[in-house]
């Protein structure tokens, strides 16, 4: 017995005592093999048992979990990344339905991780992305999984990875290239509870208008095998965002006093602006309905922190949103040019983006030579245009993108340019004017709410070296008409301005007086006006009101709004 316990002994401080120690270093460990000092039947008794501890020791260090993000939509889901390196024929194997670019991370991982001084694993890999029910897509999930591997085949330490959200796309020298989405996987961490996040450098600013989440921003993947490991230090990024955001925000590139003349156009711009409501621009070219165009923006209310927030998430995911920074503070302008696509203007593809109309989220879509855009284009902005959303569905999922932005779309009269130009003679027929007007659907002009016809500018008002109205006095007005507007909408969930009402809404809020109605009739039978340009002329006589802080919609106003539907007029374009 005494031998015996000796042998025990022996074994325990000669052999499996060390063995432990070496089970993270198979080189190592195959040498103390070949040097112990048995032989025959003993030898492989003992080898038999030190694999037995290897794989039981093993066992518990195997699986590792990491934990990622998906964005779908405008918002984000947390995504597990399961590592285990179970006994098996060698190979990588990722489940959990990735597409290609996922499955094509293994390649940039491992050379990442040779070219950092690390080990590839020599065994199997099985990676389970969880859910399984959820399309995992891009190169944003390189990082977890390359600390998943890391983990578990013991060269770095798993203590923390359960307390972060990790994401970044690796190139093979182990550097960190920026994700899309960024905000709303921030968002989604904190809703989660977890502690941090760690993503690219270039992202960081962006995730870190998050308050109440640790975010670290890292450029090599070094840096954060260090700080997990311990022996470095990351430093979270803080973002001021209120003092940020509302010094940026009045800083404007452009301004109306820089437009000379076209007050009545600056007119209708004040109206779209406080009211929220589309326009279309009619005029030769050089007329200046680009210049317009581009000023509109200066003139909306600005943003409120809750509408950047929501405009930033969307360029985000669209990954439109510079490097190092946070919050957009300006209301967006898009101007697509007209030979975008359908997907591109409104989102799709089969990865689901956002489209043109919902980067405009909140601000405004510029669409110039409108009857230059393919029609089928333009139909497909019909119903967003109604509900402020745009749904984008596939087999496996319905996505809904916001799209409340002001159109504003500009044209030429006929296909030469020069119908109803004071100086210039026009080369097209009635007809010619009128087929190229048809190249728009009447439904869709229907949803524009103000037409401006524009002339050119004389030399005399060019010429005038007093300065016009600029866009700080015009936007008081706009701001003091949103505030009646956002009082007698407090009600109603969803509704800001006077062009979001509904029909059964129009009733009480747009009443008109016995001779308004005698006007309105006259007008509407004599244009010929379909029951939605009759919605639409009351929106805008309320907005006009507003802006005059009157209660009462007055003739005066509903006048004026009136003469916003130019092309309504039958037989427009015969002289």
């Amino acid at each position: 017995m005494a031998r015996i316990g000796c042998l025990i002994s022996t074994l325990y401080h000669g052999f499996f005592k060390k063995t432990i120690k070496l089970i993270h270093k198979p080189e190592s460990f195959q040498r103390e093999v070949k040097l112990l000092a048995f032989n025959g039947p003993l030898t492989w008794f003992l080898r038999g048992i030190a694999g037995c501890l290897i794989f039981a020791v093993n066992r518990g260090i195997m699986l590792v979990k990491v934990f990622g993000s998906a964005v779908y939509g405008v918002d984000a889901i947390t995504i597990t990344i399961e590592v285990d390196t179970p006994s098996g024929p060698i190979g990588i194997n990722i489940v959990g339905l990735p597409d290609n670019a996922v499955k094509e991370s293994i390649d940039r991982v491992f050379s990442a991780v040779l070219n950092n001084g690390f080990e590839r694993p020599r065994g199997r890999v099985v990676i389970n992305m969880a859910p399984a029910d959820i399309k995992k897509a891009g190169a944003a999930y390189d990082l977890p999984i390359a600390m998943g591997i890391l983990a578990a085949t013991g060269q770095i330490s798993a203590t923390m990875l359960h307390e972060f959200v990790i994401m970044g796309e690796l190139s093979l020298d182990g550097s960190i290239k920026p994700i899309k989405g960024a905000l709303p996987i921030a968002i989604q961490s904190r809703a989660e509870k977890f502690r941090g996040l760690i993503l690219p450098k270039e992202n960081a600013r962006e995730a870190g208008l998050v308050n109440n989440l640790e975010v670290y921003g890292v450029e090599k993947i070094s840096e954060l095998v260090g700080f997990l490991n311990g022996t470095a230090e990351l430093t979270p990024v803080k973002v001021n965002t209120r003092d940020e955001f509302f010094d940026a925000q009045t800083h404007h590139d452009f301004d109306f006093s820089d437009v000379k003349g076209q007050e009545n156009v600056k007119r209708a711009l004040e109206i779209a602006a406080a009211g929220g409501h589309n326009a279309i621009l009619i005029g030769p070219p050089g007329a200046g309905k680009t210049m317009l165009a581009k000023r509109l923006p200066t003139i909306l209310p600005p943003l409120s922190l809750q509408e950047a927030l929501e405009t930033t998430k969307i360029h985000s995911v669209a990954g439109k949103l510079p490097a190092n920074t946070s919050l957009i503070s300006q209301r967006p302008f898009r101007s697509p040019h007209h030979t975008v696509s359908d997907v591109a203007l409104v989102g799709g593809g089969g990865n689901p983006q956002p489209g043109e109309i919902s980067l405009a989220h909140n601000g405004v879509l510029f669409l110039d030579e409108l009857p230059e855009f393919k029609r089928g284009v333009l139909e497909v902005m019909r119903q967003p245009m109604e509900e402020r959303r745009v749904t984008i569905s596939r087999a496996r999922m319905s996505i809904d993108y916001p799209a409340n932005f002001v159109l504003i779309a500009a044209m030429n009269p006929c296909s030469c340019g020069f119908f109803n130009h004071p100086t210039k003679e026009c080369t097209c027929s009635p007809m010619m004017v009128q087929k190229y007007l048809n190249k728009i659907s009447g439904p869709l002009l229907d949803r524009i709410d103000l037409h401006v016809e524009i002339t050119p500018v004389s030399f005399n008002e060019m010429a005038d070296v007093r300065m016009s109205e600029g866009s700080a006095t015009v936007r008081d007005r706009v701001i003091a008409a949103r505030e009646i507007q956002t009082t007698r909408y407090a009600e109603f969930p969803g509704v800001y301005a006077n062009a979001q009402m509904s029909s059964k809404m129009l009733k009480d809020i747009c009443a008109i007086s016995s001779v308004g109605q005698n006007l309105l009739k006259t007008a509407m039978e004599r244009l010929n006006l379909s029951a939605r340009a009759y919605d639409r002329i009351l929106k805008v006589s309320r907005t006009i009101a507003d802006l005059a802080a009157s209660e009462d919609i007055r003739p005066e106003h509903l006048a004026e709004a009136i003469q916003y539907r130019s092309l309504d007029r039958e037989k427009w374009g015969t002289g």
